[in-house]
């Protein structure tokens, strides 16, 4: 029979350390001080939380981080934008509507140039295609006339219309900083926002344009009128709050010359890319009449 007599006896075991340097494959596992964890777990959901709570408000109040200007992610963050808030945006921006103001409803801190960008773009592409298009409806029937695309158009709209939705809004931008110094009370718009806002208000020019290519001058100039209408109104509705506050004088002579700006573009392009008159008939038809009259005229 086996024995079963056990002796209990204390024996010292090895420091842990030295222990698992001799043992490579050994197993150890460690129990810390339950309150020291709990605390340390607690430390770290209350900086989860913060973190959560910091995005939370980001979301909510439709405000983005802001980075550096001369840094990629700055320029990437302002063609962060879906497609749901660029049509929002160009409904908006030809559809004025009282006590609305555009930057505010629309824009709040996140300006884009995603839209302002392909909206200048395909503007520029609808002039010079409209123009050809409409020298060609004009001039066709002539017998010496030959159709020879004109690309100097795209450089010519380019040129105009980018100078416009870049330069105009810089001048803007600087005056309103100027006068926002001397009087603290005024709306203050970030050079983006204006860049913004002038570059979705040339979408309604797009559809007017392209109406442009019907030779007739009644219908041109009704284009015009409501094009400007619509934009001008959400032009002013949006500066307007940024210039109330200053002296009347001042208030007024910044609206005018934003609208009158705004008018000079739609004149200007109508003008220089679309032929204003259309062809008589009479007097094609009197020219061979004319001449051989003269020709009698020099033998008699």
């Amino acid at each position: 029979m086996a024995n079963t007599d056990f002796h209990l006896q204390f024996q010292d075991f090895e420091d842990g350390q030295g222990f698992t340097e001799n043992n490579q494959d050994a197993t150890t596992v460690s129990i810390d001080d339950p309150i020291k964890s709990r605390k340390q777990r607690k430390a770290t959901g209350n900086a989860f939380e913060e973190e959560d709570s910091d995005d939370k408000t980001e979301l909510l109040s439709g405000q983005k981080k802001s980075a550096p200007f001369w840094t990629f992610e700055y320029y990437q963050m302002l063609f962060d934008v879906d497609s749901h808030q660029v049509k929002n945006r160009i409904v908006g921006s030809f559809l004025p509507w009282s006590g609305k103001n555009f930057a505010e409803v629309y824009l709040r801190s996140n300006p884009d140039l995603y839209g302002p960008f392909w909206i200048c773009a395909t503007l520029v592409f609808a002039i010079a295609i409209s123009g050809n298009i409409s020298s060609f409806l004009v001039n066709y029937g002539q017998p010496k006339y030959k159709y020879v695309p004109d690309f100097r158009k795209v450089t010519m709209a380019a040129t105009a219309i980018y100078s416009y939705a870049w330069l105009v809004p810089l001048a803007l931008w600087g005056f309103l900083t100027w006068r926002n110094r001397k009087i603290t009370s005024l709306v203050s718009y970030s050079f983006m926002q204006i860049v913004c806002v002038y570059g979705y208000s040339l979408f309604i020019y797009i559809p007017a344009v392209i109406l442009w290519i019907i030779p007739s001058e009644g219908l041109r100039w009704c284009s015009i009128v409501v094009a400007l209408c619509l934009s001008g109104s959400v032009l002013v509705m949006t500066f307007w709050p940024a210039t109330r506050a200053d002296k009347p004088r001042i208030s007024i002579a910044i609206i005018s010359a934003i609208v009158i700006l705004h008018v000079l573009l739609a004149i200007g392009c109508k003008t220089c890319f679309f032929s204003t008159y259309e062809m008589d008939s009479s007097k094609v038809h009197n020219e061979p009449s004319t001449a051989t009259n003269t020709s009698s005229t020099k033998a008699n």
